[in-house]
């Protein structure tokens, strides 16, 4: 037997799930790892690699450089090697994907769940991927190809085509047949889906309940009514309605609800982690995902955009500024409290857009309830402004001994707390009515227009009641 068959088989043998450990990625066990790389101590490196999850090798994997990760990799069986490849990040697996030959690749996604295996051919250049589709199986390859279709941020996009259907007038005695076979299969099952004899959607049963009912009733008896989702809906409402009624999966239909795939827990925390991180992202005004590994180039090119967005606001701010040069050259005073002003406005902004821009998100309001929403806030930039507004009026008549300027930056900075809350819980919902992700209110947007738009205020106000 091969050296190299001896390493897969040992890596497939000794990954058992009873001996599966976790692991902390240190300094000290990379430079190990590295060194036994170095020191080609194959068995060494696949007695620490044997109880150890996939995605614990998939931390090893992203924290070596490329040739150590085509050692490693090397030494894995085509299973273990496939958990690993789906666990790595973005720019890691397409390092990886990269040097992984056309055959490593076809084994590989053979050896992964049909969602996994989309997900890794997707990332493939066009021609290794029509090589590996080519070289499967020819359902396999159909399969894929179909999930291929759907975009990747939709229900279709995240689903697996794996699914147990049963007919409706099966007993239990043939549904748990038909569930151990499909177990047999390596196949993740915790519940089966009842279907009538054209394919439609007619409920589901956890694959427990089929212990505790009698082994003649029929299907139809037992079922349960089941949620389903189409396959062109958006990932963030799958994940919703999961967590919405306490699912574990929860089957994909077509337009005539013949149910064509499920979705199961693990990739809706992938999609909740997505979705928050790319939140995030645009909250802080990114135009695309960074992650720690990204070239300098690539970072800047991620942040870039909103600086120059945030640059041109401010520069509208300065313009303003330009436009009251006489109230800053009579009043230097007023120049001292700029930064308050902003600061105040900002974060109102801030905190009215990030509660509507989560609540949007995860539907707790909607575009219907706008007034409602609206009142609400209102009344609390209302009673936040007041208390800020006292605040500043008996710092600044303490300071400066004049009681109608004191009068004058206290109503400004009611009335920029006003504005930027508003503003801030207002364009979340615009954006959201136009179907673009309202993160994108937050960060620079909300920052830059409350910047513009405070500086008119307090300047307004000054040369209004003061001058």
């Amino acid at each position: 037997m091969s050296k190299d068959s001896n390493a897969e088989e040992r890596s497939g043998r000794t990954h058992a799930p009873a001996r599966v450990r976790t692991l902390e990625v240190d300094d000290e066990l990379l430079d190990d790892i590295r060194e036994l790389i170095r020191d080609g101590a194959g068995s060494s490196l696949l007695n620490i690699l044997a109880d150890l999850h996939p995605a614990d090798i998939a931390d090893l994997v992203e924290n070596v450089d490329q040739e150590d990760q085509q050692y490693l990799l090397g030494l894995l069986s085509h299973e273990i090697a496939a958990e690993v490849v789906s666990e790595l990040g973005e720019t890691a697996r397409e390092q990886v994907l990269a040097f992984l030959s056309p055959e490593r690749l076809t084994s590989i996604v053979g050896e992964l769940e049909s969602d996994d295996a989309a997900d890794l051919v997707a990332d493939l250049p066009a021609p290794v991927a029509d090589k590996v589709l080519g070289t499967i199986e020819a359902d396999e390859a159909a399969s894929l190809e179909s999930l291929l279709r759907y975009p990747e941020d939709s229900a279709g996009g995240i689903m697996g085509t794996e699914v147990l259907k049963v007919f409706s007038t099966d007993t239990v005695k043939t549904a748990i047949r038909k569930a151990r076979e499909f177990a047999t299969k390596g196949l993740d099952l915790d519940v089966l889906y009842v279907v009538d004899h054209e394919g439609v959607l007619l409920g589901f049963l956890p694959v427990g309940n089929l212990i505790i009912e009698g082994p003649g009733r029929r299907m139809s008896r037992v079922m349960q009514p089941a949620v389903s989702v189409k396959a062109d809906m958006d990932q963030e409402e799958v994940a919703n309605i999961i967590e919405k009624y306490d699912l574990v999966s929860v089957p994909v239909v077509n337009e005539n609800n013949h149910i064509i795939g499920r979705i199961t827990i693990d990739d809706v925390v992938d999609v909740i982690k997505e979705e928050a991180t790319e939140d995030i992202e645009r909250m802080a005004g990114l135009s695309g995902t960074e992650e720690s590994s990204s070239s300098v180039l690539a970072t800047s090119r991620i942040r870039l955009p909103w600086l120059i967005l945030g640059f041109i606001g401010q520069l509208l701010s300065a313009l303003v500024l330009k436009q009251f040069e006489a109230p800053l050259s009579e009043i230097i005073a007023s120049a001292f409290f700029i930064p308050i002003i902003m600061a105040m406005g900002g974060n109102a902004g801030i905190q009215s857009s990030a509660i509507v821009v989560r609540a949007l998100a995860v539907g707790e309001i909607r575009s219907a309830h706008i007034g409602r929403r609206f009142l609400k806030e209102s009344l609390v930039a209302f009673v936040n402004g007041i208390i800020l507004s006292m605040f500043l009026f008996a710092f600044s008549y303490y300071w400066l001994s004049d009681f109608w300027f004191g009068i004058t930056v206290s109503l400004a900075l009611l009335a920029v707390v006003i504005n930027a809350t508003l503003v801030g819980s207002l364009v979340p919902f615009v954006l959201n009515t136009f179907e673009i992700d309202p993160a994108m209110a937050m960060g620079p947007f909300i920052t830059t227009a409350n910047d513009a738009i405070g500086l008119l205020i307090y300047f307004g106000f000054i040369t209004w009641l003061y001058i």
